[in-house]
Order: structure tokens, then C-alpha cells, then sequence
């Protein structure tokens, strides 16, 4: 059986309370470099998004998860599944733990594991990658140690409005 509930966090399906928590990621202009964003979000949007995104990754093609901290309930950050492809068995994933004081304290690693326990034994994928500017040295770390290899640099991928920066795409086969 497979479980999305770990030893100390949770992930779970994104829920309508969430509106806040999700519009203060989408809106921080931080995070923007990660998900190639360049406007801002209504509540509105994301109150939709919210109402009337697709659960089904076999239908909309992504997954996005809550992840929780087990003894309190509380919203830690959010996990990524994207660009699924059920036809060759393979994903991209992504995943953001919002406050840096939850950062470090093994959050990242235990809500990693359990979504590619997800991802290799209920939806049989071959494989699952992860794209990671060079500057991202924690995130890099992170996927490293848990099985991820890089695979290729793109370079000058990324572009902040100075200067470029490469990006590593790393990927973790399920043997």
C-alpha cells in the first residue's frame, strides 16, 4: 500500500482554505525564478484554480500536493508533479517549502521520498526528473542525496533580468 503520510509530514490534496497560503507563493516575487512566472495572481484566479482544478494527474497531466506537518496540520510548502507523461512513464517535479525556518530540518527530504513512492509504485512511472539552477545548491543537495543524478547542463537557461544563469536537469530512474 502506498502512503502520502511519512513520519513527520503529510502531503495531501490542495483544499479551498488554501487560497492564502497559495496566493502568498504565487505573489512572492522570490520564487518567481522557479516557476518562470512574471505576473502576479488574483485571489480570484487562484480561488478558481482552487474550485476547479482537475484532481485526476491522468486528465490534467500535474499533480500539485499540500505538504503538512503531522502534529499540527500545518501548510509547510507544496510538491509538484508536472509535464506527466503516461505514455512514456516519466515526470518533472518540483517542490517549495515556503519559510526558510522550516527549511534544513529534513522536510524537503521526507516529502521528497514519500511522492516518489507515490510516483514508482501507484503510477508505475520509469522515471522522474527535476530541473535546478546551478544556484540552487540546497535544492541540488537535496535530490542528490536521494537518488537523483544530473544529467545535463542548459546553459545560460535562465534569464533574471541581468544576467543568465544554467540550469542542471536531474533524473532518477526507478530500477
Amino acid at each position: 500500500m502506498v502512503s502520502l503520510k511519512g513520519n513527520n509530514i503529510y502531503l495531501r490534496a490542495l483544499e479551498p482554505e488554501d487560497l492564502e497560503f497559495v496566493y502568498s507563493i504565487e505573489n512572492n516575487t522570490s520564487f518567481w525564478e522557479l516557476s518562470d512566472t512574471k505576473q502576479p495572481y488574483s485571489r480570484y484566479i487562484i480561488k478558481e484554480y482552487l474550485q476547479n482544478a482537475k484532481q485526476d494527474i491522468f486528465e490534467a497531466k500535474q499533480l500539485r500536493l499540500a505538504i503538512c506537518e503531522n502534529s499540527t496540520n500545518e501548510l509547510l510548502g507544496l510538491i509538484d508533479l508536472y509535464d506527466f507523461n503516461p505514455i512514456h512513464n516519466r515526470a518533472g517535479l518540483g517542490i517549495l517549502i515556503k519559510d526558510e525556518s522550516n527549511r534544513g530540518k529534513g522536510v524537503g527530504k521526507e516529502s521528497l521520498n514519500l511522492l516518489m513512492n507515490y510516483c514508482f509504485k501507484a503510477l508505475h512511472l520509469k522515471q522522474v526528473y527535476a530541473n535546478i539552477s546551478e544556484n540552487n545548491l540546497a535544492s541540488l543537495k537535496l535530490f542528490e542525496t536521494n537518488g537523483f543524478e544530473i544529467i545535463g547542463l542548459k546553459k545560460d537557461w535562465r534569464f533574471d533580468g541581468v544576467i543568465y544563469t544554467n540550469e542542471y536537469i536531474l533524473q532518477r530512474i526507478n530500477n
